[in-house]
């Protein structure tokens, strides 16, 4: 299909001013961009009073399964994302044996939603979820937490031969396509790893050229020292580091998003190329079980009902908890009026705060109660300062991730439907946090140089036609974690490849996304 966006004003993604011009794309490509002659038979949308940019690539991602839910997701398509980055936070759904594949189903309620996780290779994964049709492309990092859980099942101490096989298993999944690895650790079992292991697996990704992607050991009182461990993992294989969701989590800890920036600014001068990603939000979402301490999922969370229903086990958690060092959860990074449940076994308990369920009893024995009720309870947590989300966001290093999770019932964080949107209207054309072409440059090559995807995230003749037109007076979105989806404004045409998949703001049909390997399987 030829098309011809006509009369727009261009932005090439590289943090250039926007300028008047046609987008002449043929054959999947940018083919050219300034006065354009119609080629006959060309599709010609009008774009006069509108912005037109590459399509949104999303750093952060969790959408690692929504290929095969029973409807196509365009939840992200309707943002004027075209590219997601999957596999983060030491999550991945391969390379998984049987009984990984039923820990990962049984823990992760608002990143399954339902559907079957099934053992298989991570090769055999990508291929499967080619034959699902994204309505979006992708491209999937492999999770340390996964690769633990299959070659170590959930326990803290490593098994005689298990980091063996770990970096056996890494290397398959960067030989099927892997673009990189990633850490979750806050989250059991990659919480267990010390800094050996994690380094091993980055000497084992040495000769890809991959990405180290992170979610920090500590993100409150001890985030430098939990950067600087990050430095010392990507180090180790000369590899790219993406910090993940950068942020101060907890009320001490606001107003440091100085000091963070600074370590990132630091490890890059040290040789180290660093970059990170923010969501445009104060509030954070994860598992509820992440307000314990580490010790608390020791073992898998099918035995944590017995373990809280243990007095004396109760009372050790409880005197750990919010001690702000790595290990004893981030109890003590928000207030209960502040903690949101979200998925919950119970309709119930799902859509109330922590306190609404308390009462007048005790918050953290309340909380002992949910999770006992149901260990893969989800959360909503409000933690950040607005100041600090500002002041990372305009860091010239650090780009933009949704960490979204499934669409589905219920509450759930509106980073999910609105992040993109979100960020162009009220930080860029509400606030000026950002101007237009920096603000894109972020959702755009900033993410598309890091994770290595070739001709995606600019604007230029030879691109890839990956492109997504809105209107700068419009554009935005107005989710709660209670009401996360009442539509994205704004967003009128999305391109993939040089097909319309989103037209006059609506999801065609098509699913037209490709998975996005490093290497050929």
């Amino acid at each position: 299909m030829t098309v011809v966006l006509r009369g727009g004003t261009v932005f090439d993604g590289l943090g250039s001013p926007g300028v008047p011009a046609d987008v002449l794309v043929s054959g999947g490509l940018v083919r050219q961009v300034g006065p354009v002659d119609v080629p006959s038979g060309a599709r010609v949308l009008d774009c006069d009073g509108l912005f037109v940019s590459p399509g949104f690539v999303d750093a952060h991602a969790h959408s690692d399964l929504a290929a095969f839910m029973p409807e196509p997701q365009p939840f992200k398509l309707l943002q004027g994302v075209t590219t997601e980055i999957n596999g983060n936070c030491g999550i991945s759904f391969a390379p998984a044996d049987g009984p990984a594949a039923g820990l990962l189903a049984a823990a992760l309620h608002d990143v399954v939603r339902g559907v079957e996780v099934r053992p298989m290779g991570f090769g055999a994964f990508l291929d499967a979820v080619q034959r699902a049709r994204p309505v979006n492309h992708v491209a999937y990092l492999v999770g340390h937490g996964t690769l633990r859980l299959t070659a170590n099942g959930p326990g803290k101490a490593l098994a005689p031969g298990a980091l063996d096989r770990m970096t056996r298993l890494a290397v398959e999944a960067f030989e099927a396509g892997a673009i990189g690895f990633s850490t979750g650790l806050i989250y059991p079992p990659g919480c267990y790893a010390d800094l050996p292991e994690l380094q091993a697996l980055a000497r084992a990704a040495a000769p890809y050229g991959s990405v180290y992607a992170t979610h920090l050991r500590d993100e409150g009182r001890r985030v430098l020292d939990a950067i600087d461990e990050a430095v010392a993992v990507a180090g180790a294989g000369r590899l790219r580091l993406q910090v993940s969701h950068c942020k101060l989590a907890g009320r001490e800890n606001h107003g440091r998003a100085g000091e963070l920036l600074a370590r990132i600014a630091a490890a890059r001068r040290a040789g180290v190329d660093a970059l990170g990603d923010v969501y445009p939000y104060t509030a954070a979402a994860t598992m509820l079980a992440a307000l314990l301490p580490d010790s608390a999922l020791d073992g898998g969370p099918a035995g944590l009902p017995d373990r809280l229903a243990d007095p004396a086990f109760r009372s050790r958690l409880r005197e750990q908890i919010g001690g702000g060092e790595p290990g004893d959860g981030i109890w003590g990074e928000a207030e209960p009026d502040g903690i949101l449940v979200t998925a919950h076994a119970d309709p119930a308990v799902s859509g109330r705060t922590l306190a609404a369920l308390a009462g007048d009893r005790d918050p953290f024995d309340v909380l002992c109660e949910v999770l006992a009720r149901d260990p893969a309870a989800g959360m909503v947590i409000s933690a950040m300062a607005e100041a600090d989300v500002r002041e990372i966001m305009s860091s010239p290093l650090i780009g933009i991730g949704s960490d979204n999770a499934l669409p589905g019932p219920g509450p759930v964080h509106p980073r999910t439907y609105g992040t993109f949107p979100r960020l162009l209207g009220r930080y860029v054309r509400e606030l000026n946090v950002l101007s237009w072409p920096e603000a894109i440059r972020k959702a755009t090559s900033l993410t598309a140089r890091q994770f290595g995807l070739r001709g995606r995230g600019t604007l230029l003749p030879g691109s890839r036609a990956d492109i997504v037109v809105f209107d700068p007076a419009t554009i935005g979105h107005d989710g709660s974690p209670l009401t996360p989806d009442p539509g994205v404004t704004g967003v009128l045409t999305v391109l993939l490849d040089g097909e319309p998949v989103v037209h006059d703001g609506a999801f065609t049909g098509q699913r037209r996304g490709l998975v996005l390997r490093d290497r050929p399987a």
